[in-house]
């Protein structure tokens, strides 16, 4: 998986030890988001399951809800028992999320629709500019717009102005 859409448009948070083995929380304005807004996904392939309530979307996985958007190889949509809602969404392969200049990179992220949140794990990088903070998980709060980064975290900071 490519870094190079993270670190052109991505995220920095406030300074976080180099290094810290704790939770970490951090703002993240710019991934507030209307979890009422409709969703819209787009693939090559669609794959539906009546019997479990689901939907594997494959192949250049796009996702939008209003101004956020996902990108994955594969998306698993699971539908609420009554199949009227999308009650989760469930991507692997190496996933990329961007909502406006702010963006995210992990091996998976799992969308809990009802809950308003976005959990990232596996080699998250989320970016802002010339700064970077990784970490194994983060959890994005879509309602209020904050994000707590776990496991290993680390941020390079890169001084604003001059040298």
């Amino acid at each position: 998986m490519t870094r190079t859409l993270a670190a052109i448009l991505v995220t920095l948070l406030p300074m976080t030890a180099p290094g810290a083995a704790t939770a970490q929380q951090v703002a993240f304005g710019g991934m507030q988001q209307d979890t009422r807004a409709p969703v819209e996904v787009t693939a090559d392939s669609l794959s539906v399951n009546q019997a479990d309530g689901t939907a594997m979307y494959s192949g250049n996985v796009v996702i939008a809800q209003g101004d956020m958007r996902l990108a994955a190889p594969r998306v698993l949509v699971v539908y609420s028992e009554q199949a009227s809602s999308i009650q989760r969404l469930e991507a692997t392969g190496g996933v990329t999320l961007v909502s406006g200049e702010e963006a995210a990179e992990a091996e998976r992220a799992d969308y809990d629709i009802e809950a308003g949140t976005v959990v990232m794990s596996g080699d998250v990088l989320l970016t802002q500019g010339t700064s970077a903070l990784t970490a194994q998980r983060m959890t994005v709060n879509l309602e209020t717009g904050t994000a707590e980064m776990g496991g290993r975290v680390k941020t390079v900071l890169q001084p604003s102005g001059g040298e």
